[in-house]
Order: structure tokens, then sequence, then C-alpha cells
């Protein structure tokens, strides 16, 4: 049987939503082919080996028990035995999980992981370096400034002279947020001066590097990329939020905070276009195993907009990147038997690689 380490929770904003995710994962994973191992990592960033699987609810419950220790070449261990695992599915959103981070330290143990990763993984994190690359493959996307942390902090700086910049480009509403959070954390709509400055003070608090986009008025519409060298897209859905726009509390404690429509309403030739644009940017920003593309569409107007790629999507049964793949004929316990065996494909690509002749 096939030892697989569930790893959930993180040193991030999104803690809960992963270990949600999490429990999600092993409640539907085969329990005949697969064993599931237990690795919650704390908030403090510390990896700890779960004795059992607990649960408050929907959440898998972390008890900082027995530290996990990451050797190179080696493997995951705990009170110095080896796991002896087959493959790590990180369930992890955000910094320190989502970013490259935890994917270059699965590299070193040498063992296979499910979805992208380093360089994926740290691109589709970066909204704004993703961007500029698609730009660079004529796919259209959310037009946006950049403003880093060192320019904010420079005494020559002036909020007033940038939000009069920003109101030259983007005229109406905007919306500001970090460069590299997800699930909406930090992010803020502006219409003045004062709640620009106080956008951008909040921005700042997650990330060296906020963006700054106009408010588009257009669909929400996400779709699910899945596969390795291969990619195929399924039906996309669409985000009907009640809130102003779908913000943090309308994904996650709202209950009513957004309605969730899969397959989306949409003529033919945009659903094309849409699926077609997401494996574009998927192939583009080189993530493996599986990506949610979020665009704003508005089909009246032939517009069809890049947003973001999200490479750990939100992962329950009823979260919208297993409901479209599910929508494309793919249940949710063969969505996970599926991302497993990507690892797998993925790390003997990998041991191909002759890193020693010259």
């Amino acid at each position: 049987m096939e030892r697989i380490a569930l790893l959930y929770g993180g040193k991030t904003g999104e803690h809960e939503v992963s270990c949600r995710s999490a429990a999600s994962v092993a409640e539907n994973i085969d329990k005949d082919r697969f064993e599931v191992v237990f690795i919650g990592i704390g908030r403090d960033g510390i990896w700890y080996l779960q004795r059992e699987e607990k649960r408050d609810g929907m959440f898998l419950v972390i008890e900082e028990t027995d530290p996990v220790s990451v050797l190179p070449g080696k493997g995951l261990f705990a009170r110095g035995k080896d796991l002896s695992i087959s493959c790590v599915f990180p369930v992890l959103h955000g910094p320190f999980g989502e970013d490259g981070t935890v994917q270059g330290l699965l590299d070193i143990t040498g063992l296979p992981y499910v979805g992208g990763g380093v360089l994926g993984s740290s691109l589709g994190m970066d909204k704004g370096v993703i961007k500029k690359l698609w730009m660079g493959e004529n796919l259209s996307v959310v037009p946006f400034l950049s403003l880093e942390r060192w320019e904010y902090m420079a005494e020559t700086f002036s909020t007033e002279d940038y939000y009069r910049k920003a109101r030259e480009s983007f005229p109406h509403s905007l919306i500001i947020k970090p460069a590299r959070a997800g699930s909406s954390v930090g992010v803020s709509k502006a219409n003045s001066l004062g709640e620009f400055k106080n956008a951008l003070q909040k921005a700042f608090q997650f990330d060296d590097v906020t963006l700054i986009e106009p408010f588009i008025t257009a669909r929400e519409i996400e779709c699910a990329v899945l596969g390795n060298n291969h990619p195929v897209s399924f039906p996309p859905g669409e985000i009907l939020p009640s809130h102003d726009f779908y913000d943090y509390d309308a994904k996650y404690i709202d209950p009513d905070g957004a309605a969730l429509e899969v397959p989306a309403k949409l003529p033919e030739n945009i659903i094309s276009e849409i699926r077609d644009t997401a494996v574009k940017a998927f192939q583009t920003a080189r993530i493996s195993g599986m990506a949610r593309v979020d665009f704003f569409v508005d089909p009246d107007k032939g517009l069809v907009l890049l947003n973001e790629i999200n490479t750990i999507p939100g992962f329950t049964n009823i979260s919208m990147y297993s409901r479209m793949c599910e929508a494309g004929g793919v249940s949710y316990p063969e969505l996970i038997t599926k991302l497993i065996d990507l690892a797998y494909t993925r790390k003997k690509d990998q041991d191909r690689i002759d890193y020693f002749s010259h």
C-alpha cells in the first residue's frame, strides 16, 4: 500500500482553509490503494506527525507533538524512524506552502509530490510577475501597476501623487492587493484617497509588493486545469458574489457570500476561448499537476481577461476546482488519484535528468 503524506496547516493566514481542504482529501482518498500519513504544520512553521486523524467539525486538528525531520535525499522522519512515504500531497495555501518554498524542500528529499514544482509554484504565486509573462505570450490580462515597499517607504514617495497616477491609468474604482498572497487576503477596494492610503497599508502587511488594478465590472469565471506535459481544461464555473467583490469574507466567512455555478452559462465560443487560454496560462507558468485559472469575462463585449492562477486551489469536494473537474467527468476521489499519479510521472521525468555529465 502506498503511504501518502498529507501536508496541511502552515505558517499563513490561510491555515484554516488548508486544514479544511486536507480533511476533505483524507475523507475521499482511495483507501484501498493509499494509506494516509497526517503531517500538520503548526502556525510556528514546525511539521508535526499526527498519531491519528483528529477533527474539529470540518477541519483537521494539529497536535504539536512529534516533530518531523526532513532529510536531504532520504525523506521524512519522525521519532528517528523513516516514515516510508511514497508521495507527498501538499494541501497548503499561500506563503510557505504554495510559493515554491515547500516544493524546493520536497525536491531535496527526493520524494514525489502533488502539484507544481519550484518554478511554477513561485511564478503562480506572484501575480505581477506571472502577468508580465502572460503579456509576453500575447495573453490578455487585467492591467495593473506595481508598487514595492522600498518605493512606498522612500522619503520622496507621495501617496497623493501615486493615487493621482493610478487614477489616470484607471479612472474608476481601484483594487489594491498583495502580489503574493492568496484567498483574497489583504485585498481592498478604494474610491478615495483616504481609502487608498488604508488599502496600501493593509496590503503591505502581507507582502513587500502591492498591485493596483482597476475594478473590473464583469463576470468572475474560473477554469480548472489538470495535467503535466499535456494538460487539459474543464468546463468553467462562475462566481456569483453577494458582496461588493469576492473578498475573504465572501469566500470563507459569510455562508451566503457567493454562489458557485458549474458549468457557467456562457456562449460556446467564449467557453472555448476560456479553456484554451487557461491551458496556455498554465503552460506559460511552467505549472504541473493542477491549477485554477481565474478570469473576468464580459461575453457581450467579447472580453476575456486573465486575472490570476492558483497552483493549490481550495480543495474540498465542494470547492470550485473539484466541482469543475467533476463537471468534466472526473469525480473527486478520481481527481485525488490522478494527481498522485501525475506526481509519480513528474518525478520519473525529473529522474531522467543527468546532473553529473560534463
